[in-house]
């Protein structure tokens, strides 16, 4: 069985539910075979964040560990390729934490690549008749901050395990007053059970293009 813990956040910005904590408790209910999902909730405020994730991946030694977040506005699942060392607030965190150009860990790396075969796990979302994508960015809020979090971790602590983020789109009960895109929590789910399938399948990722142009 390969261990593999799930992380969501809490609602933000105003917001009265966030997917990524729906759509991960909807996919521990039915765990893939060959897989044990373990999960946790992570509050939206840097630092603690980072202080919860370290809490779960000690409690749970997970194989895995697959963090996923809101990203309102994107129309797909985007598995995210890297984290960069940087906490720049547009908003304010739910603690009213606004930090600019302050690094995550003073002296770390600029950036880390997702430890998760990416392109792999689009793939498999993609196969499963969901929009997946690749992205070369996650932002600069506590998604990203959590996401270095867990690359910092594992590049220096814990290098047996594997780890990166996933960024769901809005719920459809979150855009009733706004033209925004959304996916269902159960799709949401199901992608990311595809995804922790394809990622424990897969150490090599696949050659295929998943790059922007901008």
């Amino acid at each position: 069985m390969t261990r593999v813990l799930l992380t969501g956040f809490e609602p933000f910005d105003g917001e009265s539910t966030n997917p990524s904590w729906q759509a991960v408790r909807a996919a521990a209910a039915e765990p893939p075979a060959g897989l044990e999902l373990f999960t946790a909730e992570l509050p939206c405020v840097y630092g603690e964040s980072r202080t919860a994730l370290r809490a779960a991946v000690d409690e749970h030694r997970p194989d895995l560990v697959l963090c996923v977040g809101q990203a309102g506005g994107r129309p797909d699942v985007t598995v995210e390729r890297v984290a960069i060392n940087v906490d720049d607030a547009r908003i304010p965190d739910v603690a009213g934490a606004e930090p600019v150009d302050e690094p995550i860990v003073p002296g770390g790396p600029a950036a880390y690549f997702s430890t998760l075969p990416v392109k792999a796990c689009v793939a498999a979302v993609r196969a499963a008749g969901l929009p997946a994508s690749v992205s070369n960015t996650a932002g600069t809020f506590v998604c990203n901050h959590v996401f270095y979090a867990l690359a910092h971790l594992i590049a220096t602590e814990l290098p047996g395990v594997r780890g990166g983020f996933v960024h769901v789109p809005y719920a459809p009960e979150q855009v009733v007053d706004r033209a925004q895109p959304s996916l269902p929590v159960a799709a949401i789910a199901r992608a990311l059970r595809e995804i922790a399938v394809a990622a424990a399948g897969n150490r090599e990722d696949l050659r295929i293009a998943g790059g922007a142009t901008h």
